[in-house]
């Protein structure tokens, strides 16, 4: 069914139900790049990056993606509001019509794969409307080599249409958007949204209920990195946390930045071969790496730029979601192939806007099981509508919105994976000191570098009364020195300079824990219950 990219650049997509053969392959990131700008859909920045408008969604949009209900995920689903039911029939119906829409269209056709361990490589196809999209695919999955690319087989499809809006009515979809994955066909239809994160999110969804089912590996929305010993170190956290910003660490070599799986052998690959990195603020200052990766190749989305193709990373008028997709060859010190073996230390990263979290403590097994089921950061004014005041955000193994399975599966593999490795395990909360967002200041990226450095290099000391105090609400232990950072800042209760207005806050985001936890108390053993905060009643 495939071709290679050194014939016609064409490929035949009747299999799909696509009939013409207005078809471009496998083709080139510079070429995909030069269309867009002919067609007028994207600017070249002045630092050669690719820069387009995703539209209409500037962010995915978790109301709007479902999995059709089968025989396959009937009775393994964790379905709810986050996993939403789709019907079998509802689905072929609107295959049909994307399809025949597409049949209409010039269209885009990349061939790759996710996974970088071999045992568990998966072979895509992505069908795209638009080539910046297309482009996207390219940057983001692994890339076949010509001979692989000879008799390609791809197990799943995406099938890519921004253009296309359903009828909501007659076509099952909550609105003119959608996101649906269908495993029975191994696809993932995607419509009437041109955010291309929709793309990698529907492909690391499948991965997040294939892996744990059918190969006892756990995904983990996670980036990683590997030290010059051979020490493996993994990110947890949600968007805007620091993933990409910490894993990509000049001393370290970076496995990937977004999606990962721990197998059975205690080794971590990438899913992917590219990073999706927030563009917000960002600095060639603060985060050379990054600012380096935005190149010709790569591609930026919602910024802003002057007349003469200046990126103004501190603009916002589009979205507080700016983004920049580049492969992952575009930084220096990488790890290839992207796997790492000897996991030592996992990061549960959080940008607590309460400010009251200390700014690095160290977990107990329990502790570290709580706080992955609950998944918390923090939403600060103006990133939503409505949104005036900090207000805590929960999202189960910090990425419930890709997690097919119950989150207890996913916590119960991590717990069993943390014991057997022996890791160490750390909460770090990028957010605010001093005080609440409004009030205190964002923690400097510096000492959180610094924090993370003397946690890998053991540096924190072995835990003690004199080396550590018991945080008197989340119970965590916080260390009293670290090399690089001041001691006042090591306790949040300290920075505040208010105990009264402190604790009061902290119980109030104590509270909030405890009551998002309920829902998993019945799954979750008392061990891991007790690994919560105090609680406070007022």
């Amino acid at each position: 069914m495939g071709t290679t990219a050194q014939a016609a650049k064409t490929i035949s997509l009747k299999v799909y139900g696509i009939t013409h053969d207005n078809v471009k392959y496998q083709l080139s990131s510079d070429e995909l790049h030069r269309i867009t700008l002919e067609k007028g859909m994207g600017q070249e920045s002045s630092l050669g990056a690719l820069a387009v408008n995703t539209g209409e969604f500037t962010g995915r949009s978790p109301q709007d993606r479902f999995i059709v209900k089968d025989e396959i995920t009937e009775d393994k689903v964790w379905w709810g509001n986050i996993n939403i039911p789709f019907e079998p029939s509802k689905f072929d119906a609107l295959y049909d019509k994307v399809i025949a829409y597409l049949n209409e269209k010039e269209l885009f056709v990349r061939d790759a794969y996710v996974c970088a361990d071999p045992e568990y490589r998966t072979n895509i196809r992505v069908i795209n409307e638009y080539p910046w999209s297309n482009m996207f695919a390219h940057n983001m999955f692994l890339r076949p080599t010509e001979s692989e690319l000879a008799g390609f087989d791809p197990e799943w499809t995406v099938v890519n249409a921004p253009g296309f809006k359903a009828d909501p009515e007659k076509d099952g979809t909550r609105q003119h958007n959608f996101a649906i994955l269908n495993f029975t066909r191994k696809i993932a239809l995607i419509g009437g949204t041109g955010y291309t994160g929709e793309i990698k999110k529907g492909i690391f969804s499948a991965l997040n209920f294939i892996l744990p089912v059918d190969k006892s590996v756990l995904p983990m929305h996670c980036s990683a990195n590997l030290g010059e010993d051979g020490d493996t170190a993994i990110f947890f956290g949600l968007s805007g946390t620091g993933k990409t910003t910490l894993s990509t660490d000049p001393d370290r070599k970076l496995i990937g930045d977004d999606e990962h799986g721990w197998t059975p052998k205690n080794s971590v690959f990438n899913f992917e071969g590219g990073c999706y990195a927030k563009v917000i603020n960002l600095s060639k200052e603060n985060e050379p790496e990054i600012y380096g990766a935005i190149k010709k190749g790569a591609i930026l989305e919602n910024v802003i730029l002057d007349d003469d193709g200046n990126v103004d990373f501190e603009d916002t008028s589009i979205t507080q979601n700016t983004r920049v997709s580049y492969p992952i060859y575009h930084i220096d010190n990488i790890q290839e192939p992207s796997i790492g073996e000897n996991v030592k230390n996992i990061f549960f990263l959080t940008a607590d806007a309460f400010g009251v979290l200390p700014p690095i403590s160290k977990l107990t097994p329990a502790q570290a099981a709580y706080h992955f089921i609950s998944g918390y950061t923090a939403k600060v004014a103006g990133t939503e509508a409505g949104v005036v005041e900090p207000q805590p955000s929960f999202s189960a193994c910090f990425g419930a919105p890709f997690m097919p399975l119950h989150p207890a599966k996913y916590a119960e593999m991590l717990s069993k994976k943390m014991k057997e490795a022996g890791v160490d395990v750390w909460l770090i909360n990028t957010g605010w000191t001093g005080g609440p967002y409004g009030v205190g200041t964002r923690m400097k990226l510096k000492y959180t570098r610094a924090m993370i450095t003397a946690a890998l290099s053991g540096e924190l000391g072995l835990y003690s009364y004199d080396t550590y105090h018991i945080h008197s609400v989340f119970g965590v232990a916080q260390p009293r020195e670290c090399p690089g950072v001041p001691t006042s800042v090591l306790s949040p209760r300290a920075t505040w300079n208010d105990d009264q207005a402190y604790y009061t806050t902290a119980f109030k985001l104590s509270n909030a824990f405890r009551e998002n936890f309920k829902k998993f108390e019945s799954y979750a053993s008392e061990e891991i219950r007790r690994g919560g905060p105090q609680r406070y009643a007022f």
